[in-house]
């Protein structure tokens, strides 16, 4: 099977592309913007007919689409998130290699979510910012495509690689500083969000599994639990060994305290975006998000292995190596 791969120096991408070249059968072609991809191409400013000669000439059976912004202005999430997926929609349609389209999604699509609820992939997205506004016109080019596609909507992907502007990343970064200076104490805000945390290695196996499968539509990829970050960060604390005490901040972060979900300004892409959105959820997603994950098992054969210790964790390890 040829995969031609899309984004594959990403966060997610890398994991992916790890999959991928770890099965015999898979003969792996990765195309990005950066130079260790074996074919450069922008998605974001590249033409749908100079990437259909590429489809032509390669004649992948899969195309996986890891690429895309996370932050930055409503105009960059647009066109990293939105008009490449246009872009490789229509390539695909001008294409005579017939390939399958699986298109990473997230669960800031749908928005928030009623406290104590699981999130089926049959309720209405109402994403709360514009970065899931972004990924939701994505997901309805995709579906309205006429392709042979499916999207994972993954909800909060953690572990290895943990991008330091992420929730979990964030609250490793404030810990490794407090135990560096010595800190008796730490304190942050955006501890009472719940999220539903999944390994980036989990995601990496059910875009294997999606690749290999005939499902369509929309599938929702989570452990199918919320996790309070509160909680995540006594069990990051004790993995850690920092003995201090989490004091949680009830106002909103001041110029001297610190928000484990107020996201950084710029982009994935390195752009300066504007200011961050309003405390205590720029993200969009409210104060509960927890994926059901029925579908995944039912038609990908998946389900996650790594629970989140293990990836806070690795999320340590790495933070730690930076003391």
């Amino acid at each position: 099977m040829r995969v031609l791969l899309i984004g594959a120096n990403g966060y997610l991408g890398r994991f992916v592309a790890d999959r991928l070249l770890a099965d015999p059968a898979v003969q792996l072609t990765a195309l990005g913007r950066g130079d260790d991809a074996d074919v450069r191409f922008d998605l974001a400013t590249g033409s749908p007919g100079a990437l259909t000669r590429f489809l032509d000439a390669v004649h992948p059976g899969v195309v996986v689409n890891c690429a895309g912004a996370t932050r930055g202005g409503a105009r960059d999430l647009t066109r990293h998130n939105t008009v490449a997926v246009a872009t490789i929609c229509e390539a695909l349609r001008r294409s005579s290699c017939g390939a399958r389209l699986v298109q990473i999604g997230c669960g800031a699509e749908y928005g928030p979510s009623q406290p104590g609820s699981s999130t089926a992939e049959d309720a209405v997205p109402r994403p709360g910012g514009p970065y899931g506004v972004s990924k939701l016109a994505a997901t309805e080019l995709v579906l309205g495509s006429g392709l042979d596609a499916v999207v994972l909507r993954v909800f909060s992907p953690a572990g290895p690689a943990t991008p330091a502007g992420s929730p979990l990343g964030r609250l490793a970064e404030a810990m490794r500083r407090a135990m560096q200076a010595g800190d008796g104490e730490l304190k942050l805000g955006g501890l009472g969000a719940q999220r539903d945390f999944i390994d980036v290695r989990d995601v990496a196996r059910a875009v294997h599994a999606a690749s290999l499968s005939a499902a369509q539509g929309v599938i929702n990829i989570g452990s199918g639990r919320a996790v309070r970050l509160r909680d995540a960060a006594a069990v990051l604390a004790r993995v850690a060994g920092f003995g201090g005490a989490l004091h949680e901040l009830d106002a909103p972060p001041g110029p001297m305290r610190q928000s484990v979900i107020h996201p950084r300004s710029e982009s994935d892409h390195g752009t300066q975006g504007p200011p961050p959105a309003a405390y205590p959820y720029p993200d969009g997603c409210g104060s509960w998000q927890q994926a059901d994950v029925r579908t995944a098992r039912d038609r990908l054969g998946w389900r996650p292995r790594i629970n989140l210790e293990e990836s806070l964790a690795d999320i340590w390890m790495e933070a730690a190596c930076r003391i």
